[in-house]
C-alpha cells in the first residue's frame, strides 16, 4: 500500500523565525503522524528549517531549482546546492513556475534529471487550466505533462518521483475538485504511467492532489482509491489547519 504524503508548499512567505516557529510548533503535533510529513520553504528559510526539523518527523524541501549544477544564471540555486546543505525534495514545475517564468515542459523535464543527479526527491506538478478542462482537454493535458516530465528516468528513478495533480483553476481560487474529479484524474496520470513503464511502477508512484485543500475536505480526499496525499498551499501556513490535514490521512496502525 502507498504511503500518504503531505507536503506544505509556503510559496513566497514565512521569514526565518515565523519559520523556526511554525517548525517547533508542528513537529510534536505530527510526531506519530502517520503520513510523510514535508515543508517546501523558501530559499531564505532552507538553512534554519533544516537545523529546526532535525530529529522529527518533518522533512524539507525547496520549492525550485535549476537544472545546471553551477555557471551564469544569476538568482537562480542548483541541485548540489540545496544537497549540500540536506534538503531531501525540490518541487519542480508548478504552475506559478510555468505561468510566471516562463517555464516549460522541456526545463521540468531538465530539472528532474537533475534532481535525480543530486539525490533530490522531485514533487512534480501538472494542471490543466479552466480554460482546457472546459474544453474537454484535461485528461490530455495531465498525461501529457506527466509524460514528458518523466521523459529519459529509469523505472527506479519513476517510482521515487512524486506527482502533484493540481488542477490550476483549483489553486488559490478556494475551488476544489470533488474527490472524485480529482480521484479519476489522478487515474488518468498513473494510468499513463503504467503504459509508459508497466503496471509495477504505476502502482508504486505517489500522486497527490493539490488545489485548495484545507482540514475540511483533505479526509475525503484521502478516502479515496488514488489520491496518495496532498501538495497544500494557503493552508499550510496555518498550524492548526495543517495540522489538522496531515492527521486526516490517518493515524499508526
Amino acid at each position: 500500500m502507498r504511503k500518504k504524503v503531505i507536503a506544505g508548499n509556503w510559496k513566497m512567505n514565512m521569514l526565518p523565525n515565523e519559520a523556526i516557529s511554525f517548525i517547533e510548533g508542528l513537529s510534536n503535533k505530527v510526531e506519530n503522524a502517520k503520513a510523510e510529513v514535508i515543508l517546501c520553504v523558501p530559499y531564505t528559510d532552507l538553512f534554519y528549517s533544516l537545523l529546526t526539523a532535525q530529529n522529527t518527523k518533518i522533512k524539507i524541501g525547496a520549492q525550485n531549482m535549476h537544472w545546471e549544477e553551477n555557471g551564469a544564471y544569476t538568482g537562480e540555486v542548483s541541485g548540489a546546492m540545496l544537497k549540500s546543505i540536506g534538503v531531501e525534495y525540490v518541487i519542480i514545475g508548478h504552475s506559478e513556475r510555468r505561468q510566471y517564468f516562463a517555464e516549460t515542459d522541456e526545463t521540468v523535464n531538465k530539472k528532474v534529471k537533475a534532481a535525480f543527479k543530486h539525490e533530490l526527491k522531485p514533487i512534480v506538478c501538472v494542471g490543466e487550466t479552466l480554460e482546457q478542462r472546459e474544453a474537454g482537454k484535461a485528461e490530455e493535458i495531465i498525461t501529457t505533462q506527466t509524460s514528458l516530465a518523466l521523459e529519459g528516468l529509469t523505472k527506479l528513478e519513476v517510482e521515487n518521483t512524486i506527482i502533484a495533480y493540481e488542477p490550476i483553476w483549483a489553486i488559490g481560487t478556494g475551488k476544489t475538485a470533488t474527490s472524485e474529479d480529482a480521484n479519476n484524474s489522478i487515474k488518468q496520470i498513473r494510468n499513463k504511467i503504467k503504459q509508459l513503464y508497466g503496471e509495477e511502477v504505476a502502482q508504486k508512484v505517489i500522486i497527490q492532489y493539490g488545489g485548495s485543500v484545507k482540514a475540511s475536505n483533505s479526509k475525503e480526499l484521502f478516502e479515496t482509491s488514488d489520491i496518495d496525499g496532498a501538495l497544500v498551499g494557503g493552508a499550510s501556513l496555518k498550524l492548526e489547519e495543517f495540522e489538522k490535514i496531515v492527521s486526516s490521512a490517518g493515524k499508526p496502525c
